[in-house]
């Protein structure tokens, strides 16, 4: 997904084309305002924690560009967390999608599912018909 800031600075088509680009393909995307509801849904696994709220607050604020992925079946999670970077911005590598573009980790631009079980949870989320 792309975040509110990147939506906001312009940033989809830079971060869709390195997806291509590195040989992924997009088999849903959509922009869209998500609601308060859909924010605590996608985060859920944070409730409880102090940033939780913020987290809400920052997908609710403009559209996001949610997308879902494909590439092979043994290893699209690794190849799609390397591509992201680390969530610390000062901790992302030059050359990832973080390293390259975020300025502070409160709005690190991209959400990458990191496993198969939030992967499914988060596709149901966004896109429930596909």
């Amino acid at each position: 997904m792309c975040k509110p800031d990147a939506v906001e600075r312009g940033l989809i088509g830079e971060i869709v084309g390195r997806v291509e680009r590195k040989g992924l393909r997009l088999v849903a995307a959509e922009l869209r305002h998500a609601d308060r509801a859909l924010a605590e849904a996608h985060y859920v696994e944070h409730r409880g924690r102090d940033f939780y709220e913020g987290l809400v607050v920052f997908l609710t604020r403009s559209p996001v560009f949610a997308m879902a992925v494909e590439g092979p079946d043994d290893n699209t999670f690794s190849i799609v967390r390397s591509m992201v970077g680390a969530t610390f911005v000062d901790d992302a590598l030059p050359g990832t999608i973080r390293g390259d573009l975020a300025i502070a980790t409160a709005e690190n631009l991209v959400h990458a599912s990191d496993k198969p079980d939030s992967a499914e949870r988060e596709l149901a989320l966004w896109f429930p018909d596909l």
